[in-house]
Parts: C-alpha cells; structure tokens; sequence
C-alpha cells in the first residue's frame, strides 16, 4: 500500500472498477446497512412487541451467531457452487427472512427470523469479500478498501433508513431492507458473471484448521475482544441515549460516516506512517478511554463518545482485516472464515450480556466491560506481535525499523 493513492485515477484506482465490483460493493452496502437497520428503532420495537431490552438485544445474538456458525459453511458452499450462487442464495435468504421479520406477532418471531437473516448475510458477505478482491482492478489493497468503504457506507445509513422508515412504524426498515436486496439480487445477477471455482474444495474444518497459524488465530483473538465493546456501542447505546428514531438515526449515521471516512481515508494514511500494529494499538486503547467516558459522562458526553467511536472502529476495522487475509499462508476466503468464525461470536454476545449486566448492576458498568474487552485486544496484538510482525512488515513504512513493529513506542 505504500506509495499508492487508491483514489488515483489510473488503471488501480479504487473508483476505477468493473460492473460487477461495483453491483457486489452495492449489495455489500445493503448488506451491511442490515446490521446498523434496527438501531434507532430498538426501543420502539421493545414497545410494540411489550419486550424487555435484554429480550430486544437478542435480535443481535440471534444475527451473530448463526453468522458465526455459518462461516464454516460459506466457503464449503461456495467452493462447490461458485461465488456467484452463493451470493445469490445469501441474498434471497436475506430477503425472505427480512421481509418475514417485518410481519413478526412476537420478539420470539422477530428473533427467528433475524437467525434466517444472519444465515443469508454470513453466506453473501463472506463471498462478497472473496469476489471483490478477486475482481477488482488495482490488487487486494484496493479491493480490501472498496470493501470497506461498503461497510462504512451501509453502517452509516443504516440507522438513518431505520429510522425515516421506523418512524412510521418499526416494521417498516425490514420490509424496506427486503426491497433493497432484491435489487441487489437483480444487480448481481445482471453483471457478474460466474468466479472461477478454487482448484480444492473446501472443507468446513478448513476454517477451524487455518486457526492453527498462530497469526491468524492472534488475529482472531484480539478481533474477538474488540467486537465486545464494538458491539456493545452497537446495540446497548441506544437504549441509554433513550432518543426518539430520528435523533437515533441521526448519531448513529454521523457515527457511521466516521466510520466510513477512517476506515478509507485515515487508517491507510496511518498505517503508511506508524505501521499497522501501532495504529491497531493505539485505537484499540482510544476506544477503550471513549467507552469509559460514554459510560460515565452526561447525556450530550455519551452522544458525541459514541459518534467519536466510529472513528476508531473504523481504523480497527481496516487493519483487522487486511491483517486477516494476509497474515497466514491459508487461501483468503478460508482465512476470512475461520476469522469471522471466531470474532462473531463476540458480537452475538455484547448486544445480550450488556443490559444484563446492567440489570445486575449499573448503566456504567457495561461500558467499563467494554473498555476492559477493548484493552484486552490491544494487550494481544502487543503479546502476539511476532506472530503478526511478517504482516505488519508489509504494511510498516519503508523506513520503519524492526522495532517500530510493537503496538506501542519502547
């Protein structure tokens, strides 16, 4: 990445892409978007459907853990039918069990039904990865960015579509997130055409055995605590900003546009200039001083913390994954599996252990959870930075000494 601007308008430029990257990048917009989509509407559907928030949360636990499990299967599925289909099959999935999660009589329904969903977006998202940085002109650092520019995007207008549309009524952003995909479905089915199957067929251990690189599962170990607090931003901060579905909308679309513009723009400048194990550090322990503050400040402090965290998850985001698909030997969609495998099991888990822990305790204590989780994953990237330094070395500076690879100056 060195050197490079992706945003030069030459033959490797980010903007300078085939059609089928771009309808992928687009349903990867959707797809992502369906993540951040219930956010500003938690509370009302808590309301419509007389549930409690620890009940609403698992609208989230239920999403993540069947994309958990489910990245085990994505890369035996597509490695047998092709990218293609299994990018069509996820998004059908997706549009059935949105569109079914917006006629739910009970949060029992809701649940279930967002378990579907997860199903189809573990299915496509983990495929749109692997299309993207098979297709793309410019090389997988242009890839990898255009795919996160996806992500950033669909985290930002998530909340803000849930919002237009939630605040006619909860049920809504489903229906109309269903609408989307299956324009992403006529897209992808219009533009891209079949991905060259792999020479081997994957397994589903293959995901479990790639972990066995001590890289990779240093990765995955660190992603995991981070998802925590990221996750606990995600799904607990609604319910004690306590806002109507617009201001909702409107903070987390601000928080998502950091994200977008960090996880683009910034975090490869910052690489280019401290490394990439420096920069994860460094943002992991911001993040962990914002969630503390989050958790403890006045209503105006919680709302601009969790606007400023969308920075640093975008810079972690960033790094977490170029350092995923590159620091083991393992092919990337492979790779990517066994460390989505790992880290979604977090994010199944904060949206349910946050409110609990609140109910167990106090508002504040789930943010100083966070805030240790946050820690915790910086602490490994520190410990296991020799298992990282073969990646960490192509992303330092060129005139980066040895040392420059720890999390933190010596």
């Amino acid at each position: 990445m060195q050197g490079e601007d992706p945003f030069d308008q030459g033959a490797g430029s980010i903007l300078r892409q085939p059609k089928a990257v771009w309808a992928t990048a687009g349903a990867s917009v959707v797809a992502f978007m369906g993540i951040g989509l219930v956010d500003p509407i938690l509370p009302s559907i808590a309301k419509g459907l007389e549930a409690t928030p620890s009940q609403v949360s698992l609208l989230f636990t239920s999403y993540f853990l069947i994309t958990a499990v489910a990245m085990l299967v994505t890369g035996f599925v597509s490695s047998r039918i092709g990218g293609r289909k299994t990018l069509l099959a996820g998004l059908a999935l997706v549009v059935v069990f949105a569109a079914l999660s917006g006629t739910s009589s009970s949060v029992g329904e809701l649940v279930g039904f967002r378990a579907g969903w997860g199903l189809g977006n573990a299915l496509f998202v983990s495929t749109a990865l692997a299309v993207i940085v098979g297709a793309a002109a410019g090389g997988s650092s242009a890839a990898i960015l255009l795919y996160e520019s996806a992500l950033g995007l669909g985290m930002a207008c998530g909340p803000l579509v849930g919002a237009l549309l939630g605040d006619a009524s909860w049920r809504y952003p489903f229906f109309g997130t269903a609408a989307l995909m299956a324009i992403g479905f006529i897209c992808i089915t219009a533009f891209l055409k079949e991905q060259p199957r792999p020479a081997r067929k994957t397994s589903l251990l293959d995901p479990i055995k790639a972990l066995g690189h001590g890289g990779l599962a240093s990765v995955a170990t660190s992603a995991f605590f981070y998802n925590y607090s990221f996750f606990t931003i995600l799904a607990f901060t609604p319910f004690v900003l306590n806002m109507t579905p617009y201001k909702s909308g409107a903070v987390f679309f601000a928080w998502g546009l950091l994200l977008a513009v960090f996880s683009v723009l910034v975090a490869p400048r910052l690489q280019e200039r401290f490394g990439s194990l420096k920069v994860l550090g460094a943002s992991l322990v911001l993040l962990a001083v914002d969630l503390l503050v989050l958790g403890y400040g006045d209503h105006t402090t919680a709302i601009v913390c969790t606007i400023v965290s969308g920075a640093f998850i975008g810079m972690n985001n960033t790094v977490y994954t170029e350092l995923a698909l590159g620091v083991s030997d393992a092919p990337r969609p492979v790779a990517s599996a066994g460390y989505n495998f790992v880290r979604w099991f977090a994010a199944a888990a904060a949206p349910y252990l946050a409110p609990k822990i609140e109910e167990w305790s106090n508002i504040h204590i789930p943010f100083v959870v966070a805030a240790v989780t946050a820690v915790i994953g910086a602490v490994v990237v520190r410990i296991r930075r020799s298992a990282l330094t073969h990646e960490a070395a192509e992303l330092e500076p060129k005139h980066a000494t040895e040392d420059s690879v720890t999390v933190f100056a010596d």
